[in-house]
């Protein structure tokens, strides 16, 4: 399967991507952690990430298409994957689309948006800062996160419905429930 899962940050997205690629069979990529791992040891890309997220900012297209295409190409993603962080604009989907067809692969299967309650975001980010030291998710950097999502990875979920690959799954609750509702929107169930 390939898949695309899309909500704002701290939707539970790389909770229920870990959950996911288990349950699929599929290697999970998320940006946002091949990001980290960078910044954390010191690369060049890491110090360029760093700083784009340190201000709420997402890292230039650049940068993250060049990162998943090299990603994509990996023996393991050949069969599968699922997609965490990517793609965030309508040029980002343009060049996923490009990048899958460049490979004789037929494209996205599905697209999971998990939807949850701006309230509680705010309040695991808060909780996700405090529990794993993380500078991009300082109080004032959350809100505007979520700004930034709004402006510029919304439109995606306008672009995936058209496609008839939106599936939205409330992402509210226990974390083995939302999975499961995750499964059942994919027709895994």
């Amino acid at each position: 399967m390939r898949l695309v899962l899309l909500g704002p940050p701290g939707a539970g997205k790389g909770t229920q991507a870990a959950r996911l690629a288990v349950e699929l069979d599929v290697p999970a990529i998320s940006t946002g952690d091949i990001f980290r791992a960078n910044v954390s040891e010191g690369t060049e890309l890491g110090r360029t990430a760093k700083s784009y997220m340190d201000e709420g900012e997402y890292v230039p297209d650049e940068v993250t298409n060049a990162m998943v295409r090299e990603r994509l190409q990996a023996d393991d993603a050949a069969d599968g994957f699922l997609l965490d962080g990517y793609p965030r604009t309508t040029a980002q989907v343009r060049e996923l689309d490009a990048m899958l067809s460049g490979t004789g692969v037929e494209g996205v299967e599905a697209v999971v948006l998990l939807t949850v309650d701006t309230e509680e975001v705010v309040k695991r980010l808060a909780q996700r800062s405090t529990e794993q030291h993380r500078s991009d998710d300082g109080e004032a950097v959350q809100r505007h996160r979520l700004e930034v999502y709004e402006a510029q990875t919304a439109p995606l979920v306008d672009v995936y419905d058209r496609r008839g690959l939106l599936r939205r799954v409330d992402g509210m609750g226990a974390v083995p429930d939302v999975t499961a509702r995750v499964l059942a929107a994919l027709g895994r169930g």
